[in-house]
């Protein structure tokens, strides 16, 4: 296989070429690249567990070691990691909004939070209904209305406080003070608010209790949200949803029923899942166009860089990790 096709091929042709002879040569919908892992880049390691990149407007990654409850920043122009922030509620999901600030979802005490660029912050919201969240996990934020997105699931965490009702969870959870859908819900925070809206069903396709909602990213154009959900076995499916213009979702249906944990996407459509495959990018058809074996699993992904070529991979859990890619990603320059 000829090596500018692992990289999902740098101009459009090249990228239908590769999925037309994928089909024509009767390969499977999960092709496994074996020449990729040569290309991994390790950034860094003895971390205890990686997740949440965000990039900033310059193309340097900011991302969390959530069990040490810090915030680090990659530069993308020396490659050197150094500490943002210690004392981070725990954030595990985060974003830069427009103005540049970091959105962190703060699972310690159930918050989200707005970072500023000193370290310091805000508390957005620490509640659904006044009762306490699961624990946020990720976050998207529209690039239209500036309207956030979050997932909320239940994962018990060791970190929690004795007095914290959440704490009555072992695994698998059995307990949540949001009641009915213990797995978790998708919840809207709109510009201004300082209320959730939930936008996602309570029956359906989205129903089952045995999968959690975990990553989330949009469109560029603010119109379609897709939302994955944790299994053990990494099969809980993707889901894609209409993003109506008061924020709410609609017209849900199943994307590929591979799931797992967080995600991006780049400016062909292309959605990039995390999870113990390491990144799988599907097509918008939900056809599998890449996967990149990260020798363990990864957490959670972005694409930086100035050039938006990087793809950083947090995971497996003690390292961040990336390759480069002939794509350009969409998250950054979200803000001014």
């Amino acid at each position: 296989m000829k090596k500018g096709f692992f990289l999902i091929a740098g101009v459009i042709c090249s990228l239908f070429y590769y999925s037309c002879r994928l089909r024509s040569e009767g390969k499977p919908d999960n092709p496994i690249n074996p020449e990729t892992r040569a290309d991994l880049k390790l950034i860094q390691d003895g971390y205890s567990f990686t997740e949440g990149p965000t990039v900033d407007k310059k193309g340097n990654v900011f991302f969390t070691d959530q069990p040490n409850d810090k915030i680090f920043r990659w530069d993308e122009q020396s490659g050197d990691v150094s500490l943002f922030l210690e004392g981070t509620g725990r954030s595990n999901g985060m974003a830069f909004d427009r103005d540049g600030n970091i959105i962190a979802c703060a699972d310690m005490h159930g918050e989200l939070w707005k970072i500023y660029p000193d370290g310091t912050h805000d508390v957005l919201v620490d509640n659904y209904n006044g009762k306490l969240l699961n624990g946020p996990n990720d976050v998207w934020i529209n690039p239209k209305t500036g309207g956030i997105y979050i997932t909320d699931p239940m994962f018990p965490r060791p970190y929690w406080e004795a007095s914290d009702p959440r704490t009555a969870n072992s695994w698998p959870p059995t307990h949540s003070e949001q009641g009915s859908g213990i797995a978790g819900h998708v919840y809207y925070l709109a510009p201004g608010s300082s209320s959730l809206v939930r936008v996602t069903p309570e029956d359906g396709i989205w129903s089952p209790d045995d999968s959690f909602p975990n990553g989330v990213v949009g469109t560029p154009d603010g119109k379609k949200l897709y939302v994955n959900r944790w299994t053990g076995d990494n099969m809980g499916g993707t889901f894609v949803f209409d993003i109506n213009s008061d924020g709410t979702l609609s017209n849900i249906e199943k994307f590929v029923d591979m799931g797992g944990d967080g995600m991006s996407m780049d400016e062909l459509g292309n959605v990039y899942i995390s999870n113990g495959f390491g990144v799988v990018a599907f097509n918008k058809e939900g056809q599998e166009v890449l996967r990149v074996d990260t020798g363990g699993g990864a957490t959670n992904n972005v694409f930086a860089g100035r050039n938006e070529k990087i793809l950083f991979i947090t995971g497996p859990r003690d390292r961040v990790q990336s390759v480069k890619m002939n794509v350009k990603g969409v998250e950054k320059f979200k803000h001014n």
